[in-house]
């Protein structure tokens, strides 16, 4: 077992005073038999009244509401993890599913459609030409060796970059430009694994970077997919790696858009900007 403590701090600065709507804040690590939260605060400058709920991807979402007019919103969380996935190879997929490629079982077919839905016939063209690179569909292959080589791929082939613009790239963008960011990649590697019928979801959270633990860094996102037996097991594409003791996961959803750490509204005739950062260290 390890421990982590993350740091996450959000400025939105006005040009004038200004009313906040409501605000949903999915900061909270999500818990299971691989992570337990220790500690878990959150401090909001103005004060705001603040209720729980898990939503519909069992993710748990603070959402603030605010009477104090104000011309900066302050949100800081700050948690400490107990993070036990120090081995996430060591799990074992059904026999039907080892080799690809299967077929889910009926019930949790069903279950986990809303995972699979193509992407445009466009982009299918586009993604099914592109997997050619890393897997030609009459060889025998492993499922999880697939999606390793996708993961490695993406992360050999394509451009890390910084990007602050809101919002995920298409996959036919990521392609053209050979570039991205990790919600990027993780969509590429997404829309890809749905071409080949798996299941998928997006996921955003933390990554500890040992070399830049005490820089200020940012959110980090990255995919999952079913593999029966196994379970949802993560593949970060920005990385290269499957998902194990440095990656904290916030929020899942079947589409990128649906888990932004921070969303809200504010009304009043004023300009905005928005400052985060986000620190990562190993207690």
């Amino acid at each position: 077992m390890e421990r982590f403590k993350i740091i996450h701090r959000t400025y939105y600065n006005y040009s004038n005073n200004v009313d906040l709507g409501t605000h949903n804040l999915l900061l909270r690590p999500r818990e299971n038999h691989e992570l337990r939260i220790e500690s878990f605060t959150l401090n909001i400058t103005p004060k705001a009244k603040i209720l729980w709920h898990l939503d519909v991807e069992d993710n748990s979402v603070a959402i603030a509401t605010f009477n104090t007019a104000t011309q900066q919103l302050f949100i800081e969380s700050e948690v400490i993890i107990q993070q036990y996935n120090e081995s996430p190879l060591d799990f074992i997929v059904a026999d039907y599913a080892i080799n690809y490629p299967f077929k889910y079982l009926t019930n949790d077919n069903f279950i986990l459609s809303s995972y699979m839905v193509l992407p445009n016939e466009e982009s299918r063209i586009l993604l099914n030409n592109w997997i050619y690179n890393v897997y030609k569909y009459s060889e025998k292959i492993q499922t999880y060796t697939l999606l390793q080589k996708l993961t490695t791929y993406i992360f050999k082939n394509f451009t890390y970059k910084v990007r602050e613009e809101e919002g995920v790239q298409t996959a036919k963008q990521t392609l053209a430009y050979c570039s991205g960011s990790c919600r990027d990649f993780a969509f590429l590697f997404m829309e890809a694994v749905k071409c080949l019928g798996l299941a998928t979801r997006f996921v955003s959270g933390y990554l500890y970077a040992p070399l830049m633990s005490e820089q200020v860094g940012s959110t980090h996102a990255w995919a999952e997919v079913y593999l029966p037996g196994g379970g949802w097991k993560g593949f970060d594409p920005t990385t290269g790696n499957i998902v194990g003791k440095d990656h904290i996961s916030v929020a899942v959803s079947r589409l990128p858009d649906n888990v932004p750490p921070i969303a809200g509204s504010f009304s009043g005739i004023a300009d905005s900007t928005l400052s985060v950062g986000v620190w990562v260290t190993k207690i």
